[in-house]
């Protein structure tokens, strides 16, 4: 990867050019391409703030450069994070690199469990993974810089990763075989440690950088300031290759790296323009998602979603931190096998699972639902919100040694209430997740089993 240069703690502004003059249609089409180039970066901050820099709000894990565990599994309480997994206790990290990096350390685990620590940028790309497939299971400690870093690497640290942006987030996924397995999970998840290098390496720490305003975020800020939230982001987000058009764009409409906007030379009704092309292309990018069913193709390394900036937008909104193909693959359920809208209202359904359809994986899959509207897990009297692989031995099969999944809001009875995935009583969707998928899941051989509408 191509090192950029970050310079930390910089504030003075140079002076500002005048906006050039652009026609309505075009100021439009500019402040769309912009709105989809950014959305990733806010919605990412949105949960970095939520997680990281907001003490005492219902979603705050703990400080930045601080890896936090959670020793649970995720439930519809927990609304930072749209179409969470719900079958591998988190642990997470927030990561401001300005200063100097962090060592991150993965323990030794059993062979037989899946681990990882996905590395994911301020664009929402994909940049490493930590973990059972790039380094197998022994653990080590990993230094995690940011753009640009150039130091000494002391003795003892098994990789350097170089993070492209100043702002970055880890997400650990350590799995869950059973309910029993918990106290398992939480011994590995206290290995889990994170240090800033001067610690780790007992050297001088560097100079202090100045204190930072984090301007404050939610789902009603995102409309109300987005451009302004914007525009504070760029100082952490170095442009990749390729982003001159995009990075023009911006400065176009008065977004600029440590500027206030709106500018003074910006007028009322550009101002006005702009916020009226946020929240319509807002929808937009929320229709786009709607439309993504192929995982393979929205989420990856920054080289893989180079250019495509409506699919990282889409899938920053749909499902914001997804793996890449080779770590999971995605099966992304919002239709009947006629193509219908599945609707937990009106519908019943059955997903059947064969010797033939089971998911080929080297880790494990699972099945989860999920409410359309908010995009989180379903509150339901059974408490279940997946059915996965390690449940298999505990679901029923019918005369032809099949397992049918019922997926509907209502019970299907006592004698199939084993193979239930309660459903909302509205719209929802259901994520198939493969865990390490196999070769014949990666390359078509193996063909995800239909959901079938009980007439």
């Amino acid at each position: 990867m191509k090192r950029r240069t970050f310079l930390a703690g910089t504030t003075a502004l140079m002076a500002l050019p005048s906006l050039p003059a652009l026609a309505q249609d075009d100021l439009r089409a500019v402040a769309r391409e912009a709105y989809i180039y950014t959305y990733p970066m806010v919605k990412n901050y949105l949960t970095m703030y939520q997680y990281a820099l907001e003490p005492g709000g219902n979603q705050y894990k703990g400080p930045l450069n601080t890896l936090v565990s959670i020793a649970r599994v995720y439930t519809p309480e927990d609304t930072a994070i749209i179409t969470p997994n719900s079958d591998t206790p988190y642990s997470f990290i927030v990561f401001d690199l300005r200063a100097e990096p962090v060592v991150v350390t993965m323990p030794p685990i059993e062979k037989n469990r899946y681990y990882s620590l996905q590395l994911i940028d301020l664009y929402t790309n994909n940049v490493d993974y930590p973990g059972t497939r790039v380094d197998g299971n022994g653990g080590g400690d990993f230094l995690v810089t940011g753009p640009g870093w150039k130091g000494d690497i002391p003795k003892g640290i098994k990789r350097v990763i170089e993070m492209p942006t100043a702002l970055a987030i880890g997400i650990v996924r350590t799995q869950l075989f059973s309910p029993d397995d918990l106290a398992k999970v939480k011994e590995i998840q206290s290995g889990y440690k994170a240090q800033l290098l001067s610690a780790y390496a007992g050297t001088p720490a560097p100079d202090v950088l100045p204190p930072t305003d984090w301007p404050p975020i939610s789902d009603d800020l995102m409309v109300t300031n987005y451009w302004s939230l914007a525009a504070f982001l760029l100082q952490f987000a170095p442009p990749y290759p390729g982003d001159e058009l995009q990075r023009e764009n911006l400065a176009k409409l008065g977004v600029r790296e440590r500027a206030t906007w709106p500018g003074t030379d910006l007028s009322p009704e550009t101002v006005a323009l702009m916020k009226e092309v946020a929240i319509a292309t807002e929808k937009e990018i929320r229709d786009e998602a709607a439309r993504l069913t192929d995982s393979s193709k929205i989420f990856g390394t920054p080289e893989f979603m180079k250019g495509r900036f409506m699919v990282r937008a889409a899938a920053a909104q749909g499902g914001i931190y997804g793996n890449s193909v080779q770590e999971a693959l995605y099966v992304i359920y919002a239709f009947d096998a006629q193509k219908a809208l599945l609707d937990g209202k009106t519908g019943k359904y059955t997903l059947t699972l064969t010797p033939e359809t089971l998911p080929p994986v080297d880790a494990f899959w699972s099945l989860t639902m999920y409410d359309r509207p908010k995009q989180f897990l379903v509150d339901n009297p059974v408490d279940r919100y997946l059915i996965n692989s390690p449940m298999l031995a505990g679901l029923k099969k019918n005369d032809k040694g099949e397992i049918v999944l019922h997926l509907q809001h209502e019970s299907p009875g006592p004698e199939l209430e084993s193979n239930w995935l309660p459903a909302p009583a509205e719209i929802f969707y259901v994520v198939m997740r493969l865990y390490l998928p196999r070769a014949e899941a990666l390359d078509g051989r193996w063909a995800p089993p239909p959901i079938e509408a009980l007439s």
